[in-house]
């Protein structure tokens, strides 16, 4: 099956080269990989450029300028013309070469909907160094109503839902990708499976985890979300969430401090040079 990958960049220069070059490197080669950028004004549009002619025909890609990164993907999701459709960030990268195909393997069965699995987050300065391992193997639709979502970036569903759900709506700033799969998980009850894979090296930093402030709006956009869509939840139930992140962090300072392995190491990954000039 064809595979849609969609990447929102702006000003991504400094790591653009790494995300597309880890799509480039998966072993799953029915894929379209739509890239839409905001106009950047630094190297990410010539970055981009470059990579063109090692994709051929399937690479898509627009700059123009958005309302934002749930804007960009809106874009992105409206141009794909695979069956399975998955996000990307322009600062993440796929942790193994075969990530792609493994989804590909999963939904050949029609009973399933979408599949998720888990990321694991490295510092900016040392890729082999993880700093968090988010596991969304706990995760069951009930748990939404604490503001418990899958691993968005490991997150890969058929078009159709997307297609029933809808997008990004754009009014929620930092958690419109929890409106959006509560839609597609909770309110249209997508069949769904977990995978136990590391799908994508996440660095630390983003738009949803950026300090205490960030961690309120949150808070108000998934209250807002869940009393949109009648879904009962209240500040107390969804501080649950920070209770069990404290006890996810303390496990993954315990089993995951050390270096990356080997298996899940960026450099031993993509060491060969795809880039051409």
């Amino acid at each position: 099956m064809k595979i849609s990958i969609v990447t929102a960049t702006y000003n991504s220069a400094s790591t653009i080269r790494h995300t597309i070059e880890s799509v480039l490197m998966q072993t799953h080669k029915d894929i379209e990989y739509i890239v839409v950028d905001g106009a950047s004004t630094d190297d990410t549009i010539k970055i981009v450029k470059e990579y063109v002619p090692l994709f051929g025909n399937k690479l898509k890609f627009i700059s123009e300028r958005d309302k934002g990164l749930y804007d960009a993907m809106n874009k992105g999701i409206a141009l794909c013309t695979g069956e399975i459709v998955g996000i990307l960030n322009s600062d993440d990268f796929y942790t193994t070469t075969t990530i792609l195909e493994r989804v590909n393997n999963e939904l050949q069965n029609p009973e399933i909907d979408a599949v998720y699995g888990d990321v694991h987050y490295v510092s900016s300065e040392n890729l082999n160094k993880c700093t968090r391992y988010y596991s969304s193997k706990p995760f069951c639709r009930g748990i939404m109503r604490m503001g418990f979502m899958p691993a968005h970036p490991s997150f890969y569903c058929r078009k159709s839902c997307y297609d029933k759900a809808g997008g990004f709506d754009l009014s929620y700033k930092v958690a419109a990708d929890f409106e959006l799969l509560l839609r597609i998980l909770y309110i249209n009850k997508a069949r769904t499976k977990y995978m136990n894979t590391d799908f994508v090296t996440m660095r630390a930093g983003g738009v949803s985890n950026a300090g205490i402030e960030s961690h309120k709006n949150i808070m108000r956009d998934h209250r807002r979300a869940l009393k949109t869509h009648g879904i009962c939840s209240n500040f107390l139930i969804l501080g649950l969430r920070y209770i069990y992140k404290v006890f996810e962090l303390i496990a993954g300072n315990l089993i995951y401090k050390k270096d990356v392995p080997a298996e899940i190491c960026f450099i031993n990954i993509y060491n060969t040079k795809t880039t051409r000039k």
